[in-house]
């Protein structure tokens, strides 16, 4: 295993945009002088126990590591041997990197990590080992026009990503979830890493393109519908896509203002829709002019990407932006859906029209099923044995 491919990774400015991609929703507490909006003071961890991954459902962090790993070809019996000692090791140093109490000397000492966490298994790792996942995760996503995906960059048996507030501890926890990978036989298949921008407690950060992104995230009602399992045994897991998409910041900046503002559908300047006043107003895309024409056109991201095309069915979007160098910068598109099925429709509609394809490259992709939590004593993944 390459040490320096786990650590290895770059600094991006801002989080990105794609298939109505963006970053979470931050809370904001009332308090101070006067009543004064102010920002919570940062909690020394987040716990990692629970019925649902922090990695998820926790705060985003302004950095992220994403690591994803093959397992060995071997019999079922033998498969699901490893992966439960896998799963058993990695709940171990996850829990104790999340609370602060690793043993590891560069974890302590230092400022609140604030470190969360989620691990889930792909569709080839579900199928070969005949694990109990929901059955719309058993398929690959398809082939969608205009992508130029390299393997060596996406898919993968097992994806842990990890985030925190800064690039240390995501090193650190790295490295020791690379050595328990190695430990069961497994090879590294791909890392990427990623930043959000620092922003004011409540405002939503800026993607490499300039413009808001992350305002139209589903509520914890919607996301109870489209996002987690439905219920039983999977009613606390989703599915994660993943895309890297790489962006052309200067050919897209070199456009007219209003241009870029017809492009994505909104106002770079307030993030308002063109049918709005306000960043979190709802896009009305039947609005037309006096000539008949759509107010946001046919053709710009934020229309072709709205639920109301989709029955409602929204997804919940983490991403990240990425600075791997020269000629390589964008977006870690990261979503969470109930059913890949959802992604796919809005991604088919935005490869046949978007405004947005001549400045974007989709080089990458992944989906997995990202695990339920685990409570205190148990370990992640204990269901996928049936």
């Amino acid at each position: 295993m390459d040490r320096r491919a786990l650590l290895a990774g770059g600094a991006a400015l801002a989080a990105g945009v794609g298939a109505g991609v963006g970053a979470g929703l931050t809370a904001l507490a009332r308090g101070g002088d006067g009543g004064r909006a102010a920002a919570p003071p940062p909690e020394p961890s987040v716990p990692f126990h629970g019925e649902r991954q922090a990695g998820v459902t926790a705060p985003q962090q302004p950095a992220t590591q994403l690591l994803a790993f093959d397992l060995p070809p071997a019999a079922t019996s033998d498969g699901r041997t490893a992966l439960r000692g896998l799963l058993g090791e990695l709940t171990r140093v996850l829990a104790e990197a999340s609370s602060g109490t690793s043993a590891d000397a560069r974890l302590q000492g230092g400022e609140p990590a604030r470190l969360s966490s989620l691990v889930g298994v792909g569709p080839g790792l579900a199928s070969r080992l005949g694990l109990n996942v929901p059955a719309p995760v058993l398929a690959e996503l398809p082939a969608f026009p205009g992508d130029r995906l390299d393997p060596a960059r996406g898919g993968g048996d097992l994806l842990v990503q990890l985030c925190a507030a800064d690039r240390w501890p995501l090193s650190v926890v790295a490295e020791q979830v690379g050595a328990a990978a190695g430990a069961a036989g497994a090879s590294v298949r791909w890392t990427q890493s990623g930043f959000l921008p620092r922003t004011a407690a409540g405002t939503t950060p800026r993607n490499l393109f300039g413009f808001k992104d992350g305002t139209a995230n589903p509520d914890e009602e919607a996301a109870g519908q489209w996002v987690w399992g439905p219920p039983g045994p999977h009613r606390h897991g989703t599915v994660l896509v993943y895309r890297r998409i790489r962006m052309d910041t200067a050919a897209f900046g070199a456009l007219p203002a209003d241009r870029r503002d017809l492009a994505m559908g909104r106002r770079e300047g307030d993030g308002a829709p063109l049918t709005g006043s306000a960043e979190h107003d709802e896009p009305d895309i039947y609005a037309k002019n006096p000539d008949g024409s759509y107010l946001i056109p046919a053709t710009a991201h934020v229309r072709l990407s709205s639920p109301r095309l989709d029955g409602g069915a929204r997804m919940l979007r983490r991403g990240y932006s990425y600075d791997d160098g020269p000629g390589d910068r964008g977006l870690l598109f990261c979503a969470f859906v109930r059913d890949p099925a959802q992604f796919t429709r809005v991604q088919n509609r935005l490869a046949a029209r978007d405004a947005l394809n001549p400045f974007l490259e989709h080089t990458a992709s992944a989906v997995v099923y990202v695990l339920p939590g685990a409570e205190e004593g148990g370990v992640l993944g204990a269901g996928l044995f049936g």
